[in-house]
């Protein structure tokens, strides 16, 4: 039997992930990872002791041995910095599918294959099945509903092959009911919220800590001034809360198309189908990579451009330099620069990337016959 570190964030999923485990017979142990510390002036609210005493409980109560990894250092250089680095430059990363591949299936498994471990689990809702040749996919979860393949977009083979996903054919009902089977202390603690392994706090009140608030104003798209912003890294394309610009006679209300750099511009316009630069079918990806097998050649696939958007037919045509350009079949809404792209065929997630420029030119061969 595999020799498996299972990692425990102190919630239900991950504690059900790791009795699942040690009652199917396997050699569990268990491992919080601790990425962040409470540092005065920059969170007021480090949840990370109270995780902690969670998921030692959740552990002592499965019976397996618990530990705490320190993998701060990581977490700092490959996570925050590049958080911090992408909204400086006027991006939107996503954080979460960053540490998936850079903390949970980096250094915490570089961690896992030094103690002598065979495989690392998570709580993640995505399932790992048997790929041609010896490999390994990953695929939909079954509860659609819960399905976290997405943040998982960014992994790569080596990084699956050593994953496990025991929660990948249950539902959250399901596991919340198993967690009472097990008698686990954490049964009914409620989902944790936030960035990840930060905890509950606003990014923007998160970000303020490290790159200073510049204002400027909020335009229109015909340039008329309608009011003043605090900094452009507090704003993401597509977003309508929090604009503090009011609604028009008829309650339609503002949402950012655009982040203007050049004059510090926030610009927005009225939330309709047409509204300029909200929309969009075509994208430049970098930062490519695959799960599996590469795409080399132009494939149809189904793309999801962000976590909650169902995945969408598209047209993906590799590019060199582990970049790519994707038409959507139908224009989506608020691509943003530095999100996920991630990338699927069927139910099995093929890869993942970065949006790197947004176009709102459609190309005149979408029609064409792919290889």
């Amino acid at each position: 039997m595999p020799h498996i570190l299972a990692a425990m964030s102190g919630g239900v999923d991950s504690s059900v992930a790791a009795a699942l485990l040690k009652a199917q017979g396997f050699d569990v142990e268990a491992a919080y990872m601790r990425n962040w510390a409470h540092e005065p002036n920059v969170l007021g609210n480090c949840p990370w002791q109270d995780d902690i005493d969670s998921a030692r409980a959740a552990a002592t109560s499965i019976g397996i041995p618990f530990r705490v990894v320190n993998l701060m250092d990581a977490y700092r250089e490959r996570v925050v910095r590049k958080l911090i680095d992408g909204y400086a430059s006027g991006i939107t990363p996503n954080p979460d599918a960053l540490c998936n591949r850079e903390i949970k299936f980096g250094a915490f498994c570089d961690f896992a294959r030094g103690e002598g471990f065979d495989a690392v689990a998570t709580g993640h809702y995505a399932r790992r099945a048997p790929g041609i040749g010896g490999t390994w996919d990953i695929l939909d979860a079954a509860d659609t509903n819960k399905d976290q393949t997405y943040f998982l977009a960014l992994l790569r083979q080596p990084q699956i092959a050593a994953a496990r996903f025991p929660l990948g054919e249950m539902t959250k009902p399901q596991v919340r009911e198993m967690a009472r089977r097990f008698n686990l202390p954490n049964a009914d603690r409620k989902d944790s919220q936030g960035i990840c392994f930060i905890g509950k706090i606003r990014m923007s009140d998160f970000l303020r800590e490290f790159i200073p608030d510049r204002a400027g104003p909020i335009l229109d798209t015909d340039g008329h001034v309608l009011g003043e912003h605090p900094g452009l890294h507090h704003f993401t394309l597509g977003q309508r809360r929090g604009i503090r610009i009011p609604s028009n006679t008829f309650g339609q209300a503002y949402v950012v198309v655009a982040k203007r750099a050049s004059d510090n511009a926030l610009v927005v316009a009225l939330e309709r189908p047409d509204a300029p630069g909200l929309h969009a079918r075509r994208a430049t990806l970098e930062n490519l990579s695959f799960t599996n097998a590469p795409i080399a050649s132009p494939a149809r696939i189904r793309a999801r451009p962000r976590y909650r958007a169902p995945a969408t037919p598209a047209l993906l045509t590799p590019l060199p330099d582990n970049r790519a350009e994707i038409e959507f079949d139908a224009p989506q809404r608020a691509l943003t620069p530095g999100q996920v792209c991630a990338l699927y065929d069927g139910p099995r997630l093929v890869g993942g990337a970065i949006f790197a420029e947004i176009s709102a030119r459609n190309k005149t061969t979408a029609t064409q016959e792919v290889v």
